[in-house]
């Protein structure tokens, strides 16, 4: 025979289902350790990336050696922390690398690059028409990356991560990429270099 509970102890009960629930939402909300870790490690290799990708760019005005190498980049804080720390030392063609994070508006003078991480890909497209023909090299990390103006996009391929290039829309920028850049992209859109 089932005896009735007291009030405390039905406040008790109470408590601890609210409390599992929490628990449950928690562990739901929040992504595990190890997909952070991926997720970091992910960002290490294209922001090595990104400081190697202007090696292998010409820029229709080459710019003074005195001059930073400007990255800007529309991402979350940590993705610029992850950036600004594997760009420190790096230069490109002689000058040093500046990583600058931007917001939605910013004015784009003086960047060489602009890298736009997923979590900004509402306005791609408009950021992207905003740079059309400019000599900047726009590097994105959404499908369909270069079928929307951006001239190259990170993809991950067997949990690697590789890139494509759109060689219609670096033309249009009057930039020039090395057949060298081109030779490990995994796909090379717009056909053979001019």
């Amino acid at each position: 025979m089932n005896r009735p509970v007291s009030a405390p102890a039905a406040a008790r009960q109470a408590l601890r289902w609210v409390f599992l629930a929490m628990l449950v939402l928690a562990a739901v909300a929040a992504p595990p350790a190890w997909a952070n870790d991926i997720q970091a490690a992910e960002y290490r290799i294209k922001a090595a990336f990104l400081c190697k990708f202007g090696n292998y760019v010409e820029w229709p005005s080459p710019a003074a050696a005195d001059t930073p190498f400007n990255i800007g980049v529309l991402a979350t804080s940590a993705v610029v922390d992850e950036l600004t720390a594997v760009a420190r030392g790096q230069m490109v063609n002689g000058r040093p690398i500046v990583v600058r994070k931007l917001e939605r508006g910013d004015p784009m003078d003086g960047v060489d690059m602009l890298f736009i991480a997923r979590t900004h890909t509402a306005r791609l497209a408009e950021t992207l028409a905003a740079l059309k023909d400019r000599p900047v090299l726009t590097v994105t990390e959404t499908e369909p990356g270069v079928a929307i103006g951006s001239m190259v996009n990170f993809v991950i391929v067997d949990d690697k991560v590789k890139f494509d290039i759109s060689l219609a829309t670096v033309d249009r920028s009057k930039l020039r990429i090395s057949a060298r850049l081109l030779g490990v992209a995994r796909t090379v859109a717009g056909g053979p270099p001019s």
